[in-house]
């Protein structure tokens, strides 16, 4: 499964810089039923090498057929995250695509910072956090950047466009985790 996904999302790059591609996408979708349930996917592309960001976009809920979401984040993630200039046809041999599939988020409880430390699990956790109308996420593999617990969710606080000790105000938080393939 894991190469179909990357294939994939390579293919729709590829299509969406305007660049020949081969993926035969009725033939995945026979091999691979699955593509066509439901699901929520993250695309993350990152330069070969030193592995910084260079785009990522995804779903957090599974609301179309997975190869639908897989193909659309990986064009946005390409050409359509506003941290970055869109993707070039000259980079595409700079590049390592990674695709996350989601499961379903669910609401942790929790009464006060203490007890969300207690809860958390640093590296396996994807965290959606949610407060006054702001939200931001972070992928589990967030955590191999930032793996302390007040590191992570100031960061994550401030991804959200709130005060770095939003947790403070005690937002809500789900938690999520992922199949995660990556690009060889």
């Amino acid at each position: 499964m894991q190469n179909i996904l990357i294939e994939l999302a390579k293919a729709a790059i590829l299509v969406a810089l305007k660049h020949p591609e081969n993926f035969d996408l009725e033939n995945a979708l026979k091999k691979y039923p699955e593509l066509s349930e439901n699901g929520a996917a993250f695309v993350t592309i990152n330069k070969r090498g030193n592995h910084q960001l260079r785009g990522c976009i995804g779903s957090l809920q599974a609301y179309r057929p997975l190869y639908k979401d897989i193909i659309s984040n990986a064009q946005a993630a390409a050409l359509h995250d506003p941290r970055f200039p869109p993707l070039t046809p000259e980079e595409l041999k700079e590049i390592k695509i990674e695709v996350s599939i989601l499961s379903d988020p669910k609401p942790l409880q929790y009464s006060d910072v203490e007890d969300l430390r207690k809860k958390i699990v640093p590296m396996k956790d994807g965290i959606v956090l949610r407060y006054n109308g702001y939200q931001a996420t972070y992928l589990p593999q967030v955590w191999e950047q930032l793996p302390s617990f007040d590191a992570f969710f100031s960061s994550l606080c401030m991804k959200a466009g709130l005060p770095g000790d939003c947790l403070a105000h005690h937002p809500e938080i789900e938690v999520y985790h992922v199949a995660k393939y990556e690009e060889k």
